[in-house]
């Protein structure tokens, strides 16, 4: 299972945070795509969207701890949006 999600108003030190907070999980990879925006708006993040990969050996502990983690930072600094999920 691969997903991605944003924050459009999430800061990009948070980003990095959440990012090294999920690679913690053992089978969770994570990467962070830039904004591609045209315009720029101060108060929108530099981050367009965290990517979260799962390996194939990684077991249902791994994703209830990746929704935690995703939980815990959607609860300071607002809800995520689901991108895509596959």
């Amino acid at each position: 299972m691969n997903y991605s999600v944003q924050n459009p108003t999430l800061p990009l030190a948070v980003y990095r945070e959440v990012a090294a907070h999920l690679s913690q999980v053992e089978g969770v990879s994570t990467e962070l795509t830039p904004q591609t925006s045209k315009q720029f708006d101060y108060r929108l993040s530099q981050i367009g969207r965290l990517e979260i990969q799962f390996s194939e050996n990684s077991g249902s502990q791994a994703r209830t701890q990746v929704e935690k983690i995703l939980a815990y930072y959607g609860d300071r600094f607002g809800a995520w949006t689901i991108l895509s999920q596959s």
